[in-house]
């Protein structure tokens, strides 16, 4: 066992108790991943190309909402049958119902993608939307929300890393880990495919890009963080070690790395600009939500000066026919 050894915060599960209904910390974090996609779609109401967009219809908060609810319901549905067919297909076959068990545990973040690429698709179809102009606006959102969810399978002591290297000063003994010093790799995976990952999708997405360039690299930079990231993490239980020595969710990553870059090539090459008029998006109620003060300022001393031209220009057409006259 490792001599230098953190101690593992004792935090209890349940963070709220209320009239015997139990609330978890990871149910809180999931409420938390929400908030914070709202507030980052929010801030991307002044990004282009969706602040120049007006057809079929601007980019609104309104429009949030709808990609939001629609978000929602892929996560749990895909997260819940991604984990039943691809790490528990035989016990779920024959406990069918345990599936709708969501309190029970057991989610998978690849079914969740898939599920989010459906529902992303649908309401593309629905309200005449380009898809992956959707998925644009939608992914820089994610990745602080997966931190989140990491912090909540910290606090669960679940999902723990691997044995540590001896004198690994971060090493940690997790109570449902046994007496072994393990990697939190929850840590891990919270800072690479959360903070790490939503670092570098804001600051390429802050600038107009191409249309499905930052959906690409949303899915290469998760399937690459997540597949290092499982180089720490002990694999589950009942699916140990794979194909060469990798875990489901490094062959589960594969593919979406591969996706990824085949994606943001493709988008890179076809070279589709979703920027619409500017002068069109005067009128976009995005673009007056996020107005600044200033611009406001500037637009009030813009009318004021054509106004000002205006008067000038009839005082003039007065005093030539007075001349006239």
């Amino acid at each position: 066992m490792t001599n230098l050894v953190l101690t593992f915060p004792d935090i209890d599960p349940v963070a709220i108790r209320i009239f015997g209904l139990q609330i978890h910390w990871y149910a809180l974090m999931y409420l938390l991943a929400f908030v914070i996609a709202y507030l980052l779609m929010r801030a991307r109401l002044k990004h282009e190309p969706f602040r120049s967009i007006t057809e079929p219809a601007p980019y609104t908060s309104g429009v949030i909402e709808d990609i939001l609810a629609y978000a929602i319901l892929g996560v749990l549905v895909g997260g819940r049958l991604g984990y039943t067919f691809f790490y528990k297909p035989g016990y779920y076959l024959t406990h069918p119902l345990e599936i709708f068990m969501l309190w029970e545990g057991g989610m998978s973040f690849h079914g969740g993608v898939i599920g989010v690429v459906l529902a992303m698709a649908w309401l593309a179809w629905r309200k005449k939307r380009p898809f992956l102009q959707v998925t644009d606006f939608l992914v820089p959102s994610i990745p602080l929300g997966l931190a989140a969810g990491r912090i909540g399978n910290f606090i669960n002591g679940e999902l723990w890393g691997r044995p540590a290297p001896e004198g690994l000063p971060w090493a940690m003994v997790i109570p449902t880990g046994g007496d072994v010093a393990r990697h939190p790799s929850q840590i891990y995976q919270a800072l690479l495919e959360g903070v790490l990952l939503f670092v570098i999708l804001w600051l390429f997405a802050r600038r107009n890009r191409y249309r499905g360039q930052v959906s690409g690299l949303f899915l290469a930079g998760y399937g690459l963080f997540r597949f290092i990231g499982e180089f720490f993490r002990e694999p589950d239980a009942h699916l140990g070690y794979l194909g060469l020595g990798m875990s489901m969710g490094q062959w589960l990553s594969l593919p979406m790395l591969l996706a990824g870059v085949i994606l943001f090539s493709w988008a890179t090459a076809r070279k589709i600009d979703d920027r619409q008029d500017p002068v069109a998006a005067v009128d976009n109620p995005a673009e007056n939500e996020v107005q600044t003060d200033d611009e406001k300022l500037q637009g009030t001393v813009d009318e004021q000066s054509v106004s000002d031209a205006d008067e000038r220009v009839s005082e003039d057409q007065t005093s030539s026919g007075d001349e006239k006259l």
